[in-house]
């Protein structure tokens, strides 16, 4: 079965928001919920797979090298997709961690592209086929 849902806590609400607002669709992912104390995506089209809530954080502080979340990586159905996320990220002044590219080190096929995100969170696009 795949995971229900994450949580994930940010350092600005509205901030996250508007981030996220515009990457989730080109991840094929739609708005489930939103208000004042959190926001919310599931996969579009009611298809199966993980929501993400996102709430204030008490504090702020992210680093991947700490326990906790290292990245979240984000199954996309075509290189191409992977390509399309890559472009939002670097108009978007992102840092780019891995340009799309094949990860050979990974079970192939394995075609992916790695940023930082909003708060610093990594975040990757990754398909799993060859064309």
């Amino acid at each position: 079965m795949p995971l229900g849902h994450l949580g994930i806590n940010v350092s600005d609400l509205a901030g996250a928001r508007q981030y996220y607002d515009e990457l989730m669709p080109l991840l094929d992912y739609e708005p489930l919920l939103a208000d004042e104390t959190q926001f919310a995506y599931w996969p579009a089209g009611r298809k199966i797979g993980t929501y993400l809530f996102f709430y204030p954080a008490e504090t702020a502080g992210y680093s991947r090298a700490l326990p906790g979340l290292q990245h979240l990586a984000f199954m996309v159905p075509t290189r191409d997709a992977v390509r399309r996320v890559h472009t939002w990220a670097v108009d978007r002044g992102n840092e780019i961690l891995h340009a799309p590219q094949e990860f050979p080190q990974y079970p192939p096929p394995y075609y992916a592209t790695f940023w930082t995100g909003f708060d610093g969170i990594m975040l990757e696009a990754v398909c799993h086929k060859d064309a």
